[in-house]
């Protein structure tokens, strides 16, 4: 019996997220591969991201900053890469790894990097808009704008998905 064959779909009402029809190595296989999708939008947004912060010293107004501004800059890049590079560690582990039978412990993992890095990557996506605001409106401009955008983050990113969770309801 194919792996399609096996596979059910029920009812959202009788909805179990256990009752797939696949084995241990299948559920590893896919779990993988929903992570992989995932990463790769992160990391394309994530590279972009440090790539935007780098040009900015380049800019002939960065000689321009205070001291507060710099090290805000200076933070956000350190952020940026970091979590770019817990977002990329995964696929240096799959490289590691690959073909020694260890994917629960690769997925185990580069589930924790995933987490991680997205916490990282949504710091520096409340503190670069900071940064900006800071620059061309005000320093209080930037504190509001970073205050705003953390919670709306923490809304989608967190608050949303919990909520979900708790309601046990599948139902779209």
């Amino acid at each position: 019996m194919t792996h399609a064959a096996r596979e059910t779909y029920p009812t959202p009402e009788g909805w179990d997220p256990k009752g797939r029809s696949e084995t241990y190595v299948e559920r590893m296989d896919r779990n993988w591969d929903e992570l992989m999708q995932e990463l790769r939008v992160t990391q394309t947004g994530a590279q972009i991201l440090v790539g935007f912060l780098l040009t900015i010293p380049f800019q002939q107004t960065f000689a321009d900053l205070d001291d507060y501004q710099r090290t805000l800059y200076l933070v956000l890049v350190v952020l940026a890469v970091t979590g770019t590079s817990l977002i990329i560690a995964p696929v240096a582990m799959h490289r590691a790894l690959f073909r020694k039978g260890r994917k629960p412990e690769l997925v185990r993992w580069a589930n924790v990097f995933a987490r991680c890095g997205l916490v990282v990557i949504g710091t520096v996506l409340v503190g670069v808009p900071m940064f900006l605001f800071d620059i061309v409106v005000s320093r209080e401009a930037g504190r509001w704008v970073a205050g705003a955008l953390a919670v709306l983050l923490l809304a989608v990113w967190w608050a949303l998905p919990t909520g979900l969770l708790r309601r046990g309801d599948p139902t779209p």
